[in-house]
């Protein structure tokens, strides 16, 4: 990062955005990579599952319970992301999040007990946690809002690489070595990928509004933030938190083998490369609103389906599902820079994600394995999925104003 480069020159550069996508696609492709390398840390444990309760021996609601770990460290750093940002500039935020997740990663790989491994997954969370908020409002400030859509497409493209990678990633070093080698791997990526933006990133070069009652307030009195909150807690819950349990669900209820349900959910979540940009482009075209009806309606429906098929129907909807689920993130992050002033959408991810994922990647998965232990991961699955569809109905009462022409 150039640090000689004054901060009142970068805010002029980057807020001199060209009409053309494309002028800004490199930065915002080393955006994506980061996120990639930061997501998938957070979801390498669901492929590692089995042989990790199989090593520790514990039950599916402990197993269940380290996704809640990993949440609850989220989420207290995406609280706190702002006062970073708003000391280190949001470029050095993403730094030093990606350096403190590497060391993270290999530290819970030499952990030799389950409470070492939970307080490394623990700080596995704070460190990941500083990213998104810092993210975003790199990516908004680089991209115009009429190719915002379409940016937030390509920088969501992380999550739906991670989700596919991560099971072939965890079989393929598995065939030799131990789910512990898998995540140094990660580890030293995560490590690169933080030198290598130190270095050669593109804005960020800029502070972040510091978390505060006065930086809260504009949220508070909104409507459509509290319904966003809600609705990012079920998009998450469809997306990771269903994926985060289904490689046992798949083994323990359905009788697949390890590495075939693996390469299963890989594979299913191949198409969410394509969905998304189609979420992208239908956010943009028919608005957010619209579009999170439709998403909510037909991603409960098929998540219910995953819970409550047999056969090939559970095949089916395992690849359905993720299509319609990985489509909430172009529209939510759209809708979600549309409330509050310019100057605070970091404030705004900051506030609404970490309940999510609390919720949608802690909660959600340590409810699932409870019910796997006492009735059945099905129901769980199901249960989850009424909840999902709920969602069609609270984004109905959304009612977006649009950010520039009422913050200015």
């Amino acid at each position: 990062m150039a640090e000689h480069v004054r901060p009142v020159d970068t805010g002029k550069i980057e807020t001199a955005n060209s009409d053309s996508f494309l002028v800004n696609l490199r930065p915002l492709l080393v955006l994506t990579s980061i996120f990639f390398v930061n997501f998938t840390a957070r979801i390498i444990y669901a492929p590692l599952l089995p042989e990790i309760e199989r090593d520790l021996n514990i039950s599916h609601g402990e197993a269940g319970s380290l996704f809640l770990l990993i949440s609850a460290g989220y989420f207290l750093s995406l609280l706190c992301s702002g006062w970073f940002a708003s000391r280190l500039t949001h470029g050095k935020t993403i730094t030093l999040s990606s350096v403190v997740l590497g060391l993270a990663l290999i530290g819970t790989a030499f952990s030799r007990n389950l409470w070492t491994i939970r307080l490394s997954l623990f700080v596995l969370g704070l460190a990941a946690g500083l990213y998104l908020p810092s993210g975003i409002a790199t990516l908004t400030k680089l991209i115009v809002y009429r190719h915002r859509g379409k940016a937030i497409a390509v920088h969501e493209l992380a999550p739906t690489l991670g989700f596919a990678a991560s099971p072939l990633l965890s079989e393929l070093v598995m065939m030799r070595f131990s789910w512990q080698t898998v995540v140094v791997l990660l580890g030293m990526m995560a490590l690169l990928m933080g030198l290598v933006f130190a270095r050669f990133g593109k804005g960020g070069d800029f502070p972040g509004a510091a978390p505060g009652f006065d930086s809260f307030k504009p949220f508070f009195g909104e409507p459509a933030f509290w319904l966003m909150l809600l609705l990012f807690g079920l998009a998450i819950s469809s997306s990771l938190g269903i994926y985060t349990m289904l490689p046992l669900y798949l083994i323990h209820e359905h009788g697949i083998e390890r590495n075939f349900a693996n390469s299963l959910v890989a594979l299913s979540r191949v198409s969410g490369l394509g969905m998304i940009f189609v979420g992208g482009w239908v956010t943009d075209r028919i608005g957010a609103k619209k579009t999170l009806i439709f998403i909510f309606l037909l991603s409960g429906i098929t998540t219910i389906l995953i819970g409550a098929a047999s056969g090939a129907w559970v095949l089916a909807a395992v690849f359905l599902q993720p299509m319609l689920a990985v489509c909430f993130f172009p529209a939510g992050f759209s809708a979600l820079s549309r409330i509050g002033p310019a100057n605070a959408r970091n404030i705004a991810v900051s506030l609404t994600v970490p309940f999510a994922f609390l919720f949608g990647g802690g909660a959600v998965p340590t409810g699932i394995g409870f019910m796997g232990d006492v009735t059945s991961f099905a129901l769980g699955i199901v249960l989850v999925g009424v909840l999902i569809l709920s969602g069609a109905l609270l984004a109905g009462f959304l009612n977006l104003r649009d950010n520039e022409n009422k913050y200015g």
